[in-house]
């Protein structure tokens, strides 16, 4: 019996440390706390020095080019860098996301970064 209450209290242990752990990296994918930033982006990409259509952009990425990011824009910075350095990494792609998060000011991100 003593052993099942270890377990338990060693998986809500667990629990707690991953949502701490969670709050403190940039993508927050598994932080059980509310959405509270909300983004609005534009992906644009370049290859080859022609730009993508917006629907080319959604099918390279599998994500929308131009949305609302109800969670950390940091998924999406993921979604794009983990895309490039794999799949695309031999087409050199020049990408910039303008985003706004929570009505400051707006901000880009690059990659690569410049």
């Amino acid at each position: 019996m003593k052993f099942k209450y270890a377990l338990g209290i060693g998986f809500l242990l667990l629990q707690v440390g991953s949502i701490g752990y969670a709050r403190f990296i940039p993508e927050r994918y598994f932080c059980w706390a509310p959405y509270d930033e909300h983004t609005y982006y534009d992906i644009s990409v370049k290859v080859n020095g022609q730009l993508l259509s917006k629907k080319d952009t959604e099918k390279r990425y599998h994500y929308q080019a131009v949305g609302w990011e109800p969670r950390a824009i940091d998924n999406v910075f993921s979604v794009i860098r983990q895309y490039e350095t794999s799949h695309g990494k031999d087409e050199h792609a020049k990408v910039q996301v303008l985003y706004r998060t929570n009505g400051h000011d707006e901000k880009i991100w690059s990659f690569p970064k410049q």
